[in-house]
């Protein structure tokens, strides 16, 4: 499967004092929100990134798309390190 790769990485960190984690493409994406360290309370941003990022693999929509929903999922699980 093509990974589908991102412009530029998007940094999160899963745990406080966790090393920031670069996210490189829309598969790596996939991975990391369907990931058990993802915050537990999954809002409505996690469930449209896991949608977008779902639809750019299968070729409906484009990586900017994907990385745009990780940025906003990231946020709101409040685990955004950079962008």
């Amino acid at each position: 499967m093509d990974e589908k790769p991102f412009e530029e990485p998007v940094l999160v960190r899963l745990e406080p004092l966790g090393p920031a984690l670069p996210i490189h493409s829309t598969k790596k994406a996939v991975e990391l929100l369907t990931d058990a360290r993802w915050p537990s309370e999954r809002g409505p941003r996690h469930r449209d990134a896991v949608d977008a990022c779902l639809k750019v693999l299968d070729g409906h929509r484009s990586t900017l798309d994907a990385r745009n929903a990780l940025l906003e999922a990231a946020r709101e699980a409040e685990i955004l390190v950079a962008v």
